[in-house]
């Protein structure tokens, strides 16, 4: 099943783009990227979106930073082609895959979070907050963003990998939920007592209670 990209952030695209290009060969490893503002240019996105994407390449093991010298390619492919794995899985696994990786999140948060992490959930939850006015598609990227900002803040940057690698069926799969089964009318925000409740018990370090709130949560 093939999944559109119509949808996704343009991190997410800038990454595939640039991930194919590295793949292809128009950077072998060694070579240095071009800068900031010749991929935004390229890519048709801010230096902000060009910076996201490099940083998802760095944590894949695709490049590295070099202060002062720019980004270079160490790699051109890793070892497993996880996403690609995603892609062909159904959704009953990927939802299962989500399940392990967020619940043990969460638990590992509420022990690790620090002082900025509680600050970026917040931010993420506020934003989610403000954007069940938005289109679906919005509110979507709001939620995940969510979510993504709890895995970080379990400071395992395998966990973290592994659920960037799915985000992009991830946010398909959601925008279809939202749009055509739950249709979730304009102004209303699904689960927000549950978000709302995770984000308590994260800041405030109890792990028991991060714990079952994204149990019950994701099911």
């Amino acid at each position: 099943m093939s999944v559109s990209t119509e949808h996704l952030r343009p991190a997410d695209r800038a990454v595939t783009e640039l991930g194919r290009r590295i793949g292809a060969g128009e950077w072998p490893v060694g070579a240095k990227l071009p800068g900031e503002t010749s991929l935004a240019h390229e890519l048709g996105v801010g230096r902000s979106t060009v910076r996201e994407a490099v940083r998802v390449l760095a944590t894949r093991g695709l490049v590295r930073s070099r202060q002062g010298a720019g980004v270079f390619v160490v790699a051109d492919s890793v070892p497993i082609d996880v996403s690609a794995s995603v892609q062909r899985a159904g959704l009953a696994q990927v939802q299962e895959v989500r399940r392990i990786v967020e619940i043990d999140a969460a638990g590992l948060a509420a022990e690790r979070r620090t002082d900025d992490d509680v600050e970026r959930m917040r931010r993420a939850l506020d934003a989610r907050h403000a954007a069940a006015s938005e289109p679906d598609a919005a509110f979507v990227n709001a939620d995940i963003d969510f979510h993504v900002a709890v895995v970080a803040a379990a400071h395992n940057s395998l966990l973290s990998d592994l659920f960037e690698s799915f985000l992009p069926r991830l946010r398909a799969e959601l925008l279809a939920y939202t749009s055509e089964i739950l249709a979730r009318p304009r102004g209303t925000e699904p689960d927000v007592d549950l978000h709302e409740a995770l984000f308590d018990a994260i800041a405030a370090g109890d792990r028991a209670a991060a714990v079952a709130v994204a149990r019950e949560h994701l099911g």
